[in-house]
């Protein structure tokens, strides 16, 4: 697998050598001092381009960059989906090679670079030959950090957390597992991986991010908690599942316990008692049921 430096020198001597390339900058994980580096960190690279067109009309520009093992061009796909793009402006490739490095590469023009450029704090200049990228800050992962929650965020998540449940249960009472499975990622644990953020923002004084959907969570959660959380993963098994569901709600109510009181906010004790007994009363019920009391 070729190394970090290999690749950046690569990256930035494609750049140095082709005169069309006028600036380059990276952002994501690799701009990240917190992030623990590990060998499947993509390289999140722009090329700020003269025009799109020349790169575009020959396919085989990017061969350079390595041995593809397989490619995505995303603007391509969402012209096929009949979405509004515009290749004059911007284009991506998505490419993974066959040593393992992967390569997230964004062409753009100069006036679409300066419409964004740095509002990713994340953002690291590598080149710049005309000095047209604007001054920045150094790389800043704060963007990304946990932010306290108002009121009403709590309010609504946990409504939604205990509401959203019986969803969950019609759906493994009725073996539909596709239902229970895809209500339970999407509501269920949306909510509960909120709560866990806003509770590691409390212990850390909001000064850490969990990462794109959660990743991080087992850094900062007691191993307890971690455990916990765990357990709320579960196969087809309607057992399991109901296993799932309710170590989600134990770990739920400590966290939102310990959240609410940290802001005064008020929990809704009285909703996670009624919903917990009406959970247990489904798991319960026959398959031939007439009723649900």
């Amino acid at each position: 697998m070729r190394s970090e430096k290999h690749m950046l020198e690569l990256i930035i001597g494609t750049a140095k050598e082709d005169d069309r390339i006028r600036a380059v900058y990276m952002n994501g994980s690799r701009t990240n001092p917190t992030v623990p580096k590990d060998i499947f960190q993509d390289y999140d690279i722009v090329y700020v381009v003269t025009e799109t067109a020349p790169f575009l009309s020959d396919p085989d520009w990017i061969k350079r960059f390595g041995d593809l093992l397989m490619m995505q061009e995303p603007d391509l796909l969402d012209r096929g989906l009949r979405r509004e793009v515009d290749f004059d402006r911007a284009y991506t490739y998505l490419m993974l090679f066959s040593d393992g490095n992967r390569i997230d590469l964004h062409i753009q023009t100069v006036e679409a670079m300066l419409e964004g450029y740095g509002e990713d704090k994340l953002t690291l200049p590598l080149l710049d030959k005309d000095e047209c990228l604007p001054k920045i800050p150094p790389p800043s992962n704060q963007d990304y950090h946990v932010q306290k929650p108002a009121e009403g965020e709590f309010i609504s998540y946990t409504n939604d957390f205990w509401w959203c449940l019986q969803n969950v249960a019609k759906g493994i009472w009725r073996d539909e597992v596709p239902y229970a499975k895809r209500m339970f990622e999407e509501t269920t644990r949306r909510s509960l991986d909120l709560m866990a953020g806003w509770w590691i923002g409390i212990q850390t004084d909001f000064g850490v991010s969990t990462g794109k959907m959660g990743k991080y969570l087992k850094m900062y959660l007691p191993e307890e908690y971690w455990c916990m959380y765990k357990k709320t993963y579960s196969g087809a098994d309607p057992e399991e599942m109901w296993g799932s569901v309710f170590a989600a709600c134990e770990l739920f109510r400590i966290l939102a316990a310990d959240v609410a009181e940290h802001f005064h906010f008020s929990y809704p004790a009285a909703d996670d008692t009624n919903m917990t007994k009406y959970l247990k009363r489904v798991k319960e019920l026959p398959a031939d049921a007439k009723g649900v009391w």
